[in-house]
């Protein structure tokens, strides 16, 4: 049985050196899917932004930086507040992203508390995983 673990937050997005604007966003963790942490930046009144971050490069930007090409993360702070930074890059183009550090540790602790790390092996279904690859294919 797959459990999951959700957070809703604000983080902002870096407009400038002395501006920012607040996001509401919501993480979202699956043991279906035990590396990764599905991410959705709630850009209007129905969009959203989504992305799909490693779970243990989130966990590693909470101390150091970390990461490289589309998804860069580290700790920094801002306006007297912990916050993560999580650069993102696509082809449409660039965000910076402050996130609360205290959130964030807050939500990975969760997540290791369902599927410790180091554990992520023991949760794929890889019968299923290998069906679903051949279907594509």
């Amino acid at each position: 049985m797959n459990s999951t673990v959700t957070c809703e937050l604000h983080v902002r997005l870096v407009v400038s050196s002395e501006s920012s604007l607040p996001i509401p966003a919501s993480l979202r963790y699956d043991t279906a899917d035990p590396y990764t942490v599905q991410a959705a930046f709630h850009t209007g009144d129905e969009d959203s932004v989504e992305w799909v971050f490693a779970r243990e490069s989130l966990a590693e930007g909470l101390h150091r930086p970390t990461g490289i090409g589309d998804v860069q993360v580290w700790p920094s702070r801002s306006h007297g507040m912990d916050v993560v930074c999580i650069a993102l890059a696509s082809e449409e183009g660039e965000a910076l992203l402050h996130a609360p550090a205290k959130v964030l540790e807050s939500f990975l602790r969760r997540t290791d508390a369902v599927v410790p790390p180091g554990a992520e092996g023991g949760h794929l279904n890889l019968d299923q995983e290998l069906s679903r690859f051949l279907a594509e294919s």
